[in-house]
């Protein structure tokens, strides 16, 4: 069964083979596949300055093989949206405690016409929400507008669309909700929770992460 694993700075050195997968596949598809060209490099790993401790990556796991990953990152650091795409965040750019950006958010080609996508969806919820996570925001292609709403996430544009990479996109901010994780859930079929079952650290660390 395909769950969706955690991993922090804290548990990374438990996942190494599978960071490795994940940072190939990101190149397969964000270069090879959408032309990113960019994002190439010639060992053809993708990797970008947000790629250090900071950040929480939710990687969806079959036995052992990535098959679909995002990257959480704190919108109170230099982020990808405060950093690169500024300019399409005309009503500013959310910066908060409890806000957190999404980026390189996939699933692998063959998993895209199953479950995998709403469970990667409904594990962002449950870490949001477990975690103390009130918002996520995101640049995204237009086509995401439709497929949130279908699932029940309640998003607010940040302001109006632009062309990246030969696609319009625009920067939106997506509340974290009980419902929407439930809608999410009834939209994609799943029982029970996308997470792989956490275990809890002590109160005065304020993120919980899951262990291998």
């Amino acid at each position: 069964m395909t769950l969706v694993h955690v991993v922090t700075s804290r548990n990374r050195t438990q996942y190494k083979e599978q960071m490795s997968q994940y940072f190939r596949i990101r190149h397969e598809i964000f270069v090879e596949e959408r032309g990113w060209e960019q994002l190439r490099r010639a060992d053809g790993v993708e990797r970008d300055q947000y790629d250090n401790a900071q950040a929480i990556y939710l990687l969806a796991l079959d036995n052992g093989r990535v098959v679909g990953g995002q990257r959480l990152y704190p919108t109170l650091l230099p982020h990808m949206m405060s950093d690169v795409f500024a300019n399409l965040a005309t009503r500013g750019v959310p910066r908060s405690e409890s806000i957190f950006e999404c980026t390189r958010y996939f699933v692998v080609k063959e998993r895209r016409t199953g479950r995998t996508d709403c469970r990667l969806l409904a594990a962002m919820q449950e870490y949001c929400l477990s975690a103390g996570i009130t918002d996520i925001t995101a640049v995204v292609e237009m086509w995401w507008m439709p497929r949130w709403h279908q699932i029940g996430f309640k998003v607010r544009p940040l302001g109006l669309p632009a062309v990246i990479e030969n696609e319009p996109c625009m920067a939106a901010q997506i509340a974290i909700s009980r419902e929407s994780l439930e809608q999410v859930r009834r939209v994609g079929g799943l029982r029970g929770p996308s997470l792989l079952q956490e275990k809890r650290h002590p109160a005065n660390e304020r993120m919980p992460h899951v262990a291998a």
